[in-house]
């Protein structure tokens, strides 16, 4: 047994993108990989891991979290992550966050310097105030491609999900045809990890949805739905939140493997493939042994993974992509 990593940049990837917009991402994917790998080659935990790279996919714009966040009904951001450490199952929520640059160091400043789990909107930006973390207007957090992005989702009239193309509806003919841009979106972003000796952990973290309500909470914060990680696995999820928060994804991944002791992979595709609508969600795991696992149901999903062992794939659609 030796220690494993996985990672994601969202699911809802249509079954095509353009190079401009799908090369920035896959580079993006493989740059945070070498981090966990190079992380856990020198024997850091697997909490301090995730925290690691899900703060470098927090800083790249091509994903929906941090600088890539999208922006609400009020053209706002609120963004919210989440952590869990496997061995003490100890962890730390936050959402509604505007000028907090990692959401995810926040969420675990939250497990370990407050007596709750879960802080959101003026609480947490208080209490980011109180821990010191990098803040700035929110202004930063508000990019042309994000403005352009609301503007799509607006005009359809829909809410938009990770990398889910818009719609719009044309009244007259009674049809629906896509936008132009077929990459409205940005995704969430998740990574789990497992050193040599089975510590497990996972963090997730996002905007939120393309044009939701102000003061809406998706499953990135919520422990169990979008995150959760325990002795046997660790888990982080993406896709339609307020389907993954009915099902309880994450948690569901590991009761499979405690109660009827599936494995890993079985117990994630049952979960993906069978207790969740086609087309909504995805997932990536590790366990204590150092397997993988990331099933999705919708045409694609960015991941990333890699083994002690020297395995490394990087991939969007069913293939990895070739180096």
């Amino acid at each position: 047994m030796g220690w494993a990593i996985a990672l994601h940049g969202g699911a809802g990837v249509p079954y095509s993108l353009p190079p401009e917009r799908r090369q920035p991402r896959e580079e993006a994917l493989r740059h945070c990989l070498q981090i966990g790998i190079k992380a856990l080659n020198s024997k850091m935990t697997p909490l301090d891991v995730v925290e690691l790279v899900v703060r470098e996919l927090e800083i790249i714009p091509h994903f929906n979290a941090g600088r890539g966040s999208v922006l609400t009904n009020k053209g706002t951001i609120e963004m919210e992550a989440s952590i869990m450490d496997g061995n003490t199952m100890k962890c730390g929520a936050v959402s509604g966050l505007t000028t907090v640059v990692n959401a995810v160091s926040l969420a675990r400043l939250v497990m370990e310097n407050t007596p709750h789990i879960y802080l959101a909107f003026d609480g947490a930006e208080e209490f980011a105030r109180q821990q010191g973390v990098e803040t700035v207007d929110s202004s930063h957090f508000i990019t042309e491609e994000n403005i352009e992005r609301l503007n799509q989702a607006k005009e359809a009239n829909r809410v938009q999900i990770d990398y889910t193309q818009p719609i719009y509806n044309d009244t007259k003919s009674g049809t629906e045809t896509p936008f132009a841009n077929g990459d409205s979106q940005t995704g969430t972003v998740g990574c789990v990890a497992v050193d040599s000796n089975g510590n497990l952990a996972s963090a997730t973290s996002t905007g939120g949805l393309v044009n939701k309500m102000v003061g809406r909470i998706g499953d990135t914060s919520v422990i169990g739905a979008g995150t959760y990680a325990n002795e046997l696995c660790a888990v982080s999820a993406t896709g339609v939140g307020e389907v993954i928060i009915r099902g309880t994804v994450a948690r569901d991944v590991a009761a499979l493997m405690e109660f009827k002791r599936l494995s890993l992979k079985e117990a994630a595709n049952i979960v993906i493939h069978e207790r969740t609508p086609k087309g909504t969600v995805g997932l990536v795991a590790v366990s204590a042994a150092g397997d993988i696992a990331m099933p999705y149901n919708t045409p694609g999903m960015f991941r990333a993974s890699a083994t002690e062992d020297g395995y490394s794939e990087v991939a969007i659609w069913s293939e990895p992509i070739i180096e």
